[in-house]
């Protein structure tokens, strides 16, 4: 489990094709890192990876088809700049929100426009997805936890603050960048839900509540 809230950017060391899969090297530069063991969980962009090799500051992820069908971790350059979180510890302040790391679908940057204290996205995502967004709730994007500001039909807006903008990849981004989307956890268990009870009619009716005494 992790929070969205980016702790640093790291860089692509590697990239090792392992059939239908991928083996990426992450190369790291702060502390926060310095610990970092074999089978922990890394979110990157979003998806969360688990550590199979550590050298030096570089740790190694095995990326299987599943998540190479559903993320953008398949379209990674050598080089190429990604946002990084550790797992969160329960001891922890939670800043963002409960993100999984599991990675719904890719969604595109269709505009960037700077304000003079904010930047605002505009990203469209599927259609499949449109029930599980609402207005100041809360979604990942590339691993970052953002408050969505609007939603019309299948785009939404984020206003993104100077902090984010500087410190992760999102200073980066283009209007027609693809983007790892997580919708709200709690969202899709709501719906989850609420698509079995209309599904099946309820039991508890009128005559049924008069039947206990009601």
């Amino acid at each position: 489990m992790f929070t969205g809230i980016v702790k640093e950017v790291g860089q692509v060391a590697s990239l090792k094709r392992q059939g239908d899969g991928l083996r990426i090297g992450v190369a790291t530069k702060t502390d926060y890192f310095a610990d970092l063991a074999i089978d922990e969980s890394v979110n990157i962009n979003g998806a969360c990876q688990t550590v199979v090799k550590r050298t030096g500051n570089i740790f190694e992820v095995d990326t299987v088809e599943e998540t190479l069908k559903k993320t953008t971790l398949g379209s990674l350059a050598t080089g190429e700049r990604v946002n990084l979180e550790r797992a969160l510890r329960p001891i922890d302040r939670m800043g963002g929100h409960i993100v999984q790391g599991h990675v719904d679908g890719v969604g595109k940057i269709e505009s960037i426009e700077k304000l003079s204290t904010s930047w605002v996205f505009k990203i469209s995502f599927d259609t499949a997805f449109e029930k599980l967004i609402v207005p100041i709730g809360s979604i990942a994007v590339d691993g970052i936890s953002l408050t969505v500001a609007a939603v019309e039909r299948t785009v939404f807006t984020v206003a993104v603050i100077p902090y984010s903008f500087a410190f992760t990849t999102l200073g980066e981004a283009a209007a027609g960048n693809a983007v790892n989307l997580e919708f709200d956890i709690v969202g899709k268990y709501i719906a989850k839900m609420l698509s079995h009870s209309n599904a099946e009619p309820s039991k508890i009716t009128e005559d049924w509540l008069r039947g206990l005494g009601y």
